[in-house]
């Protein structure tokens, strides 16, 4: 396949392979919770009046009125006393954390942007440690955040105040996996990248992988549903967890742990803590359905001239390669400028417009080469592709996904980061980069965007060297309004948390976000689980 390259001069293409990787350092932390965060100037007022579809919501003057990202004040939840840490010492001794210097990587999110105030970490190790914290803080009224990994981008993952923050790090135990069927049992604190690797041996792979795979938890990637690389061929996690068990928040247990791919009866409960961000239960177990290892794995990095010809190459690598193709990733000009600058990361291949990550897996090496081959030699051949690479090897596949999953990691150091994280439909992806350049001009540092095109989901990241509050004003509700009027969806996978909770309306018709409230107050009628996150604050 190596020579397919090289045969197509007139498109200047050539093959290469990566060159040595760098690794960058992590970023700086800074506090950058916006001061006066306790006022009410947050509260969005609910439209009085909404179709069925909530775009009309933006045709009239009931839109919403869009608010700042800051917290709304604090509300009337009790604050912890010595009793009640008496309470927790006693019954998980030794991980009930008060140490300032630990509490400090549990209270800022990942991106240094929100900061919370909380004085107890809890690690609990088992569902019934978790049954008794969250029953006695219902008893008590203290508000508890629940925590995975601390990937979260959207500030959905810390305390706002000082909120119990209770941590399923030690929970991270393999309970069962059927070699046969390849259903996997495990605790919510388990590593991404630790279930892969433990599945790996035993020749079967996770249905997700994520950038932040090895940080990130299932039981928190379950509850923000999370989408991932390999969506577009194994699907979400609605379809792919099989069953859950949950902790509510008065400290009774859900037992939804299905092992069965056909169950019928009633209402499929365990979708509602899919995506729910900790706000209705503390997930603590998961049983997902895992596919077979691949045993032929193919990544292509190619380049093309437009979007254009992005989403032909999209069409055709579809039809031509079919069952096999895993991945269809995109990266844009901008965000290989900022992987050259930031990270030292080299282009493999000369200089385009957009950047193409195409994976193959499956169970024939030959088969899938040839199939592969076919496609380049048509894509190549009608001009949709003007250069590429090709890795069939374990360490340059890795250096070529690099390039697209240290995006995030690069944008770190170009500057203060403003994250959207849109679904839109794919001829549309890229029409917002464009114009949100347009629409700031010179305001922005940098304005890139990459993501998963085979499911219509763009990551659109904005900088500047600083907070710059007059950008985000002209960023926002721009962006949303944008968004909503080509029927897309503010959060594609990143979830609402805090930071976009009252941009709901854009997405979901005031009826939809009525009964998300009735579903909320139903299952914890205090409000206690992950307070000021993903329901808006006329809600609250």
């Amino acid at each position: 396949m190596a020579g397919l390259f090289h045969r197509r001069l007139r498109l200047r293409t050539a093959l290469r392979w990566m060159s040595p990787l760098s690794t960058a350092s992590p970023p700086a932390v800074v506090r950058t919770l916006p001061p006066g965060f306790s006022s009410g100037l947050l509260q969005t007022p609910r439209p009085v009046s909404c179709g069925v579809h909530c775009r009309e919501l933006h045709a009239g003057e009931e839109r919403p009125t869009p608010s700042p990202t800051a917290a709304p004040e604090r509300r009337p939840f009790s604050r912890v006393t010595p009793e009640d840490m008496a309470f927790f010492s006693k019954m998980i001794p030794g991980r009930t954390i008060t140490d300032p210097d630990i509490l400090e990587a549990s209270n800022v999110d990942w991106l240094k942007s929100v900061r919370g105030f909380s004085e107890v970490l809890l690690r609990p190790q088992t569902t019934e440690e978790v049954s008794q914290i969250l029953g006695y803080c219902n008893s008590r009224n203290l508000a508890v955040s629940p925590q995975g990994g601390n990937t979260g981008l959207v500030g959905g993952s810390v305390p706002v105040y000082d909120e119990i923050i209770l941590s399923t790090a030690l929970m991270n135990n393999v309970l069962n996996f059927d070699s046969v069927s390849g259903i996997l049992l495990c605790q919510a604190g388990c590593v991404l990248e630790n279930l892969s690797l433990y599945l790996e041996d035993r020749d079967y792979i996770m249905p997700l992988d994520l950038g932040a795979k090895g940080s990130c938890h299932i039981g928190g990637n379950v509850a923000t549903n999370a989408g991932g690389l390999r969506l577009l061929r194994y699907g979400s996690l609605r379809g792919t967890v099989l069953g859950l068990e949950v902790v509510l928040a008065d400290g009774r247990v859900l037992d939804c742990l299905a092992t069965l791919r056909k169950d019928n009866t009633g209402y499929d409960l365990k979708q509602l803590f899919i995506g729910s961000e900790g706000t209705l239960g503390v997930i603590t177990a998961v049983t997902i359905l895992c596919p077979r290892k691949p045993k032929a794995v193919n990544v292509a990095f190619l380049g093309c001239e437009s979007f254009e010809q992005l989403l032909q190459t999209f069409q055709l690598c579809r039809g031509m390669l079919g069952e096999i193709l895993s991945a269809f990733e995109f990266l844009d000009r901008e965000c290989m400028r900022l992987l050259n600058t930031h990270l030292k990361l080299a282009n493999p291949i000369t200089d385009c417009p957009f950047y193409i990550v195409i994976e193959t897996s499956g169970s024939n090496p030959t088969h899938d080469e040839e199939k592969l081959h076919q496609f380049l030699e048509e894509a190549m051949t009608s001009s949709q592709v003007i250069d590429g690479t090709v890795a069939t090897e374990e360490a340059k596949i890795k250096a070529l996904w690099s390039l697209r999953e240290r995006v995030t990691e690069a944008l770190t150091h170009d500057g203060f980061t403003y994250k959207y994280d849109i679904s839109l439909p794919v001829e549309r992806i890229y029409q917002l980069v464009t114009d949100m350049r347009e629409h700031l001009g010179n305001r922005a540092k940098s304005v890139v965007g990459y993501g998963h095109v085979g499911d219509g989901n763009l990551h659109l990241n904005i900088t500047s060297p600083t907070k710059d509050p007059d950008l985000l004003a002209s960023i926002e509700p721009f962006v949303y309004e944008w968004t909503a009027r080509f029927q897309g969806s503010i959060s594609a996978e990143h979830g609402l948390g805090l930071k976009k909770r009252n941009y709901i309306y854009y997405s979901k018709a005031s009826l939809a976000v009525a009964l998300m409230g009735n579903i909320k107050i139903m299952l914890d009628p205090k409000g206690i689980l992950n307070p000021y996150k993903t329901l808006p604050d006329d809600l609250q």
